[in-house]
């Protein structure tokens, strides 16, 4: 979308809550897809049914990928998401089809010294504020999928352990998507029978546990 450049160059807040972005549908509609393959999360975040568009367009030649990483010599390590952007722009600008790609910010970093994971600048995505505190909510499903197995774990312990579990080697932990230093390494199950069974265990955060490893590779239920 066009964009009104200012000197000295605003804050990346100021740049995203200037724009005017283009509802989704158009933009979907840019990139070839079809009504029936995309889901509206409001006028601005829609998921793409991968499935249906794998298979209409099984017999077209792949297109070709571009994979920007690194380890950025920086204490943040800042710069690939920006740098992605910007050069996805300027392929769009010499007249290619493109489409950036990049994984859902976790709120931890966002609300740590790092921030948020949108890009920055004018190569940034937009709904900034919305990308990085909630998005489609596919974080927050994982993190109450993850956080059910530990509760049910507690519980198989609890009720005769079944299971026959070993509380002191239990490796499944708790999760939760921000960065809280005093829940590294907690004890569970205080305070009488009625809580559980006491244990050591700790919180992970949610985009690090298996369940969301599990996300990320599944292909169908």
């Amino acid at each position: 979308m066009p964009v009104e450049k200012r000197w000295p160059v605003p804050s990346d807040l100021e740049i995203a809550q200037e724009a005017e972005p283009r509802p989704i549908v158009d933009v979907a509609r840019d990139a070839g897809l079809l009504e029936d393959e995309i889901e509206l999360y409001g006028k601005y975040i829609a998921k793409i049914d991968y499935a249906k568009v794998l298979e209409r367009l099984k017999d077209k030649p792949n297109a070709k990928m571009i994979c920007v990483t690194a380890i950025t010599p920086t204490p943040l390590g800042e710069g690939k998401t920006v740098t992605a952007f910007g050069l996805g722009q300027g392929l769009a600008f010499l007249g290619k089809k493109v489409i950036n790609t990049f994984r859902e910010p976790s709120k931890g970093p966002t609300f740590g010294i790092k921030g948020g994971a949108t890009g920055g600048g004018y190569s940034q995505a937009l709904p900034m504020e919305a990308i990085n505190l909630h998005f489609t909510g596919d974080i927050h499903a994982v993190e109450s999928a993850h956080n059910l197995c530990a509760a049910a774990i507690d519980a198989s312990i609890l009720h005769k352990n079944k299971l026959n579990l070993d509380p002191l080697n239990i490796t499944w932990t708790y999760c939760q998507d921000l960065n809280s230093r005093a829940l590294r390494e907690v004890i569970v199950g205080l305070g009488g029978r009625a809580n559980g069974y006491p244990r050591v265990t700790s919180f992970d955060i949610t985009v690090a546990t298996e369940t969301a490893a599990i996300h990320a590779l599944a292909k169908d239920l």
